[in-house]
């Protein structure tokens, strides 16, 4: 009788044996209680993790706004909570996307550099504006003359092309063939020497975060917002799909649609009789985007929908509403936060429906301390992956193109 209990009674410390010694071994893997949770909770929380906590308050002026927050959160403290909760998950997806181009390197040696002096001629239309035309001193030394004319540039060492095909065929000592596409269905022709593009894939890579394009449209900022109508949305071009989602949203919180696209502010032209500080009393007609961003600064927030959602194509209807001061609506890009300052713009994609984003915006639109908190990139300097993203914009691409036109060797280059 006494076998079998010696038998019963070894078998289970046995097993407990093997059972320890392989969890030792790493065989099995247990679940860790510092890692259960995928998302962890703030040191601290700002404004922005509180949103509604507060009492109610229909604000109206920016600048009591901005004060309330300094008084509750402040510059050091948003600061401090940043910094210690790192740059974030997408900071290496950020640095690897937003390189300048996979032809260019911003790192480069002088001594790649081949060409001292670069000239780019601008061929046919494009939307690039003239006031890119010019003279610019790039790294190294290499000086680089940008221009639409060929009294400026007689002897180019690049052609850019954007609405028209490039030659089909380079000889050596010919310009090289530059081809720019920022479209979201960006594609090379198949006969440029350096294709443009806004993807860190292309040779030369374009953001849309500069002021070229712009600059002469933020001579206005309110810093009054209206409390009757919340957002701020022009459209003149009537997609099917962005419209439904525009109306979908819009018919969930008050709002002014500009444009000719779901307008409900009495025509498209309307925004200057609303909004008289916006003239800028010049002689010629006004055109709607002159006061874009006078008009949609008296807004709490801008609509900012895409034409197409895919992978680092985020456009102008982002950054115009951060330039005006006004808090984006974005719905888009994927990776969209590779470009922008922290905490700046309300991503569509983290809400599981319509309705609750509408009653989170309802909501902040009442909560003055928390809405400041999506200004305060600016007012504390605290730019994160949007420094980046404008040193890509098209604001520096002379500089850029010019220098690996010059590594290349410009007209000197080898036929391709």
């Amino acid at each position: 009788m006494l076998v079998p209990k010696r038998i019963n009674y070894l078998a289970p410390m046995l097993a407990s044996v093997a059972i320890v010694l392989l969890l030792l071994s790493g065989y099995f893997s247990l679940p860790s209680i510092s890692t259960s949770s995928s998302t962890p909770a703030p040191l601290f929380a700002t404004a922005l993790d509180t949103v509604g906590s507060r009492e109610r308050s229909p604000f109206t002026s920016l600048l009591s706004a901005f004060a309330a927050w300094d008084d509750a959160v402040g510059c050091p403290r948003l600061r401090a909570k940043l910094e210690a909760v790192g740059p974030g998950a997408n900071a290496t997806a950020a640095f690897a996307s937003i390189t300048g181009g996979a032809g260019w390197s911003g790192s480069g040696r002088c001594e790649d550099l081949r060409a001292r002096h670069v000239g780019v001629l601008v061929k046919g239309w494009t939307w690039i504006p003239d006031a890119l035309d010019g003279v610019y001193t790039c790294r190294c030394g290499v000086s680089c003359i940008w221009s639409k004319s060929t009294a400026a540039v007689d002897r180019p060492d690049a052609l850019l092309f954007e609405g028209a095909t490039p030659p089909q065929q380079r000889l050596k000592g010919l310009p090289l063939r530059v081809y720019l596409d920022l479209e979201a269905t960006r594609k090379p022709t198949g006969f440029e020497d350096i294709f443009i593009g806004y993807h860190a894939n292309d040779d030369v890579q374009v953001t849309y975060a500069g002021k070229s394009f712009h600059m002469s449209r933020s001579y206005h900022v309110s810093t009054e917002k209206r409390n009757d109508a919340l957002i701020y949305w022009s459209s003149s071009r009537c997609l099917p799909h962005r419209d439904k989602l525009a109306k979908d949203f819009l018919s969930l919180v008050p709002h002014h649609s500009f444009g000719k696209c779901l307008n409900n502010v009495g025509g498209p032209d309307m925004a200057l009789s609303m909004y008289p500080v916006c003239s800028t009393n010049d002689n010629g007609k006004p055109h709607w985007w002159d006061h874009l961003h006078c008009a949609m600064s008296h807004y709490k927030f801008v609509l900012a929908i895409e034409n197409t959602k895919t992978e680092s194509y985020v456009t102008e209807k982002l950054f115009y509403a951060l330039e005006a001061g006004s808090v984006p609506i974005y719905f888009g890009a994927p990776n969209v936060w590779d470009f922008i300052p922290p905490n700046s713009i309300i991503d569509a994609s983290r809400f599981s429906s319509l309705d609750k984003l509408s009653a989170y915006v309802k909501t902040l639109a009442n909560d003055p301390v928390a809405y400041a908190e999506y200004h305060a990139w600016r007012r504390c300097g605290v730019l994160g992956n949007f420094g980046r993203s404008r040193e890509m914009s098209l604001d520096t691409l002379p500089c850029r193109l010019c220098e690996l036109v010059s590594k290349k060797g410009g007209r000197s280059a080898d036929a391709l």
